[in-house]
């Protein structure tokens, strides 16, 4: 089957196992691997187990846990028998869990041992079935319980035993036939507004943007992936899934939360030639191993300052990242998130291989994006293939007005929720982004920020926090942070990186009075010299500390509705 021909799940499996039947396609780290031909083994076998449990097309699949093989063969045992999956965010509070579970009415949930909690102590009347998806016992848990490959093999077992007759009988004797407008995930999103909606994504949408994934960078079925993302986020799902499947890629999964201590032994044992990962990620790595050495006094703070000896010195530091990601990748995908403009600067003069794209789970979720090597700075490139992009009653001054789109990922709508959809869609059927931006002459989109979060300045001037944000953030010893505006005047809480400030100047040490007028001290100068890098009329007018790391969506954005509405006291 040609990929151009490929319209739903079902025939992304197919293709696969035929294809790259004895290709490694799914393992942990330092694991057995999965070859396509026993992945698509093992979702069969799932299926048969959901059969036997009363699973029938149309009706709805919970899934939450840990990324691994299982959670894959689930999502393709679910999708390609005509039922539909529900991917659940680890995160989710288990009354948000509880919620998803009740308005989504899935009958039956898969669950990691690790969260089997937040499915278990719900009242959850349409739930009939609970399947563990771990294929191991949890060491010293008393009570063993079945595991996944167990509860497949069995109802294997129990099939034969059956007989095909019976297997009809079940089926009601239709063989189902799945097309491609028909539904095959909700995502519940976790987005900055609090207000968690189901989106209904078909196969077309999904496996069309998959395709488009592979057309805009060169992978090819010898290439191997890291899997470090939550694989119920449509980021992941789409690109860290359904298209190394589409592919052939293999992909390997950690057994311990990322972290710099599972991380790096991780890409030096896969060497991932492909990875996926959110700016957060990059940028807490660039702020804690590479720019303390890049921006130092003596010698090389100076070269920083000389352009040709400042890229050369961006060079040796991006060879030796690379070296830490295991010195054959090819391709680092960053998206979820806008990327920090320093950041990206040093990626791009160190000659990382980073690709930048733009999206939304309601997109499935690629709208615009573009391969390493053709990026322009502070761009997410031009839309991705299939995908049209427009811009609704643009200023006519600046150019920037909000991003529509239409395209073959775009979602149905979200369920049970017909104002929702309304709103989000123009009469004539494009979706609302909610993102405000601008094109250039070469189709390439800037997005300069969430239209609900521009502030109106003094003289109607429009300010975007994400910018002011962006230029704090690239303060020594700034972490992350976050604008709004009271009375009409720019405020801006900030998250300090406590370890490097204690290193640096040993507050540790200190009398809680004098780690305070520390603090004060560095916040007001970072106030000033934000100052003198933004417009006058985006100036802040006081800097807060931000104790605690913001709360944030899988994607690492900040959940700015938890802060906005506080009463700031001075500390």
């Amino acid at each position: 089957m040609n990929s151009t021909d490929i319209q739903t799940l079902k025939e992304v499996l197919e293709a696969a196992a035929e294809r790259f039947r004895d290709r490694p396609a799914f393992s942990f780290v330092g694991g057995q691997s999965l070859t396509f031909s026993e992945f698509a083994e093992r979702v069969a076998g799932v299926q048969t187990l959901l059969r036997n449990q009363g699973i029938r097309p149309g009706d709805k699949v919970a899934i939450i846990g840990e990324n691994m093989p299982n959670w894959g063969a689930a999502y393709f045992a679910v999708t390609t028998m005509g039922a539909i999956i529900v991917p659940i965010l680890q995160e989710f509070h288990e009354t948000a869990v509880h919620h998803i579970i009740r308005h989504s009415e899935a009958k039956a949930a898969f669950a990691s041992r690790r969260f089997l909690h937040k499915v278990e102590e719900g009242n959850l009347p349409d739930l009939e079935t609970l399947f563990v998806l771990d294929d191991f016992s949890i060491p010293g848990s008393e009570e063993p319980e079945t595991t996944f490959g167990e509860a497949v093999a069995a109802a294997r077992e129990q099939m034969n035993k059956w007989g095909e007759a019976a297997r009809k009988l079940m089926d009601r004797g239709k063989p189902f036939e799945i097309s491609p407008d028909d539904v095959a995930a909700i995502l519940y999103t976790s987005g900055t507004t609090g207000h968690s909606k189901g989106v209904i994504l078909t196969h077309r949408n999904i496996v069309s943007n998959a395709l488009a994934g592979q057309s805009m960078v060169d992978i090819r079925d010898d290439d191997r992936m890291l899997s470090v993302l939550p694989m119920a986020h449509t980021y992941e799902c789409t690109l860290g899934l359904v298209l190394p499947v589409l592919c052939g890629v293999a992909v390997y999964y950690l057994q311990k939360p990322p972290s710099p201590r599972t991380l790096l032994p991780a890409m030096a044992e896969i060497k991932p030639t492909f990875l996926l990962i959110v700016p957060l990620i990059i940028e807490k790595i660039y702020r804690n191993r590479i720019r303390p050495k890049l921006s130092g006094k003596g010698l090389v703070g100076s070269i920083m300052r000389l352009g040709a000896a400042r890229k050369k010195l961006f060079q040796v530091a991006g060879r030796k990242l690379l070296d830490a990601f295991g010195g054959e990748l090819r391709c680092m995908c960053i998206g979820g998130a806008a990327l920090s403009p320093e950041v990206e600067e040093f990626l791009a003069e160190a000659g990382m291989p980073y690709a930048i794209g733009y999206g939304m789970t309601e997109a499935a979720p690629m709208l615009a994006g573009i391969g390493p090597g053709r990026q322009k700075l502070r761009s997410c490139g031009p839309p991705v293939p299939g995908v049209q992009l427009m811009l609704e009653n643009p200023d006519p001054k600046t150019g920037e007005g909000e991003i529509l789109a239409k395209g073959p990922n775009i979602m149905q709508g979200y369920y049970k929720a017909p104002k929702d959809t309304e709103d989000t869609f123009t009469e004539d059927g494009w979706l609302k982004t909610g993102d405000l931006g601008y094109f250039d002459q070469d189709g390439y989109c800037f997005i300069r920020g969430r239209i609900k979060n521009v502030i109106i300045g003094p003289s109607g001037e429009n300010i975007y926090p994400e910018e002011v944000e962006s230029v704090i953030n690239a303060c020594d010893y700034v972490l992350e942070s976050l604008v709004f505006s009271r009375e009409n005047q720019l405020f801006a809480r900030v998250h300090l990186n406590y370890d490097a400030l204690d290193e640096a100047f040993g507050v540790g040490k200190m009398i809680e009075s004098k780690v305070r007028e520390k603090v004060q001290s560095m916040l007001e100068d970072i106030r000033k010299r934000v100052n003198k890098k933004v417009s006058s009329f985006a100036r802040v007018q006081r800097i807060m500390e931000q104790a605690e790391p913001f709360e944030k969506t899988p994607t690492q954005k900040i959940k700015r509705f938890l802060y906005l509405d506080k009463h700031d006291t001075e500390r």
